[in-house]
């Protein structure tokens, strides 16, 4: 196990590197968060590579609470099933999620959709979270926190004023459940559980 959680050192750099960019020029902070930007426009480019980059940049320094529970969650994560497990569930949630979005906005959105923002963590947070329920007792406390965290998770997508985002935080959620009823399928009754 390493001495300092993964999931911590990224949650800390991506932190850092927000207080980086609000010391940039406005027109060069803009440009950066556009160049790392996964969104319909960017992808409709062939800038694939925004699958990447848009996870490790925040449009503003992440609120105390949300930076302290990514970094428990990531960190939970990594104690139960390792560094590798959690960053390829957070970086497949994370791409996965956006590539849904990308594909139900791409014929339909708006311009001003067509060129938003869309960089951060919670796609992947929402993903090793979903993907967590696995360490969660067998029966009715894993199948309860599943749905409850869809609930969650959905309410938003309900709601008249929902943006993408709202939805692309559902769909990461589920990757996240789908990942950890392929962990429960795979590993049967013996593997770690939250106690």
């Amino acid at each position: 196990m390493n001495p300092i959680p993964l999931g911590a050192v990224y949650a800390g750099g991506v932190q850092l590197g927000a207080h980086a960019l609000e010391r940039r020029a406005p027109a060069e902070r803009e440009q950066l968060l556009r160049s790392c930007s996964t969104n319909v426009d960017n992808l409709a480019s062939g800038r694939w590579e925004t699958l990447l980059t848009s996870a490790f940049v925040v449009e503003e320094p992440m609120p105390l609470p949300y930076a302290l529970l990514l970094v428990a969650v990531l960190g939970y994560a990594e104690y139960a099933y390792g560094a590798w497990w959690t960053a390829a569930v957070f970086l497949f949630g994370h791409a996965t999620a956006t590539l849904l979005v990308y594909g139900a906005l791409r014929g339909t959105a708006d311009p001003r959709t067509r060129r938003a923002l869309d960089v951060g963590t919670s796609y992947g947070f929402n993903a090793v979270l979903g993907a967590l329920t696995s360490a969660l007792p067998r029966g009715a406390v894993r199948t309860a926190a599943r749905a409850g965290l869809l609930a969650l998770a959905a309410a938003p997508v309900l709601k008249r004023g929902r943006t993408f985002t709202d939805a692309g935080h559902l769909v990461a959620l589920g990757v996240g459940i789908g990942v950890s009823l392929a962990v429960d399928c795979l590993s049967g009754p013996k593997h770690p559980k939250i106690i």
